[in-house]
């Protein structure tokens, strides 16, 4: 079972609602939310909100996530343990010490600590490489994409060097390493100095084609030494 699917159980539970009535509520099957709830589905960030409004949950801006990169947060006060009353003691019992509430710092590790089995802060790098903002991906059998999730990077596209392959300035890039050219492949490469991302198509002799365009498509032949790949474009999210 996903923590994600740990804490949407544990409301429904607490509120003594049955997976029936929840998933009417909110436009779903009871067999999805089943799978969500026992972590044998990743659910979108859209579905994640409506189920925890359902419960009602509420969102939370935390120091280091915008609320665009979190799918939905529960209210997480309802999980503080609560207090204890005491087994009869033959004597007087001590007095407890009052306790300490959970600081708002403590709550959000709580949650970013159940999303970690499923999401993961992707680093979105500019031209510069230098990180302007992050994203929160899904994770499947530990991995995105096929990468070790801690090697992935969005690159947010600097021109429309690219237009021509649909891709944008402003428009963000999923990139999973690859040293190797391949051919076809839209990859990201260090070359003169720059970060861009180019079509590639292989000439042989340990040449290639850098491929990109605006409008019209351009290329630029040079020796595979020359270049240093970064890794493959796997998916694009336009800007809009």
């Amino acid at each position: 079972m996903s923590r994600l699917g740990d804490l949407i159980l544990l409301e429904r539970s607490r509120q003594k609602l049955t997976r029936k009535q929840v998933a009417r509520k909110c436009g779903v099957s009871e067999s999805y939310l089943k799978d969500v709830e026992e972590g044998r589905r990743i659910i979108q960030d859209d579905q994640a909100r409506r189920i925890l409004k359902t419960l009602g949950t509420s969102q939370r801006n935390e120091a280091e996530f915008s609320l665009d990169e979190i799918a939905a947060t529960v209210d997480l006060s309802t999980l503080a343990p609560k207090p204890v009353a005491p087994a009869p003691q033959p004597k007087p019992a001590e007095p407890k010490p009052a306790v300490r509430q959970q600081t708002s710092e403590e709550q959000s590790g709580i949650w970013l600590d159940a999303l970690s089995s499923v999401l993961k802060p992707v680093p979105v790098m500019n031209a510069g490489w230098i990180q302007v903002s992050r994203r929160m991906v899904p994770i499947q059998d530990g991995k995105i994409e096929g990468a070790k999730p801690d090697k992935v990077v969005y690159f947010l596209a600097p021109d429309d060097s690219m237009r021509a392959m649909r891709i944008e300035k402003g428009d963000l890039v999923l990139i999973v390493p690859q040293t190797l050219p391949i051919d076809g492949a839209i990859m990201l490469v260090e070359y003169g100095a720059h970060r861009c991302l180019r079509r590639i198509k292989l000439l042989g002799n340990s040449n290639i084609l850098l491929q990109s365009g605006d409008r019209e498509l351009g290329a630029e032949s040079v020796h595979i030494s020359d270049v240093k790949l970064v890794g493959k474009a796997v998916r694009v999210e336009i800007a809009l």
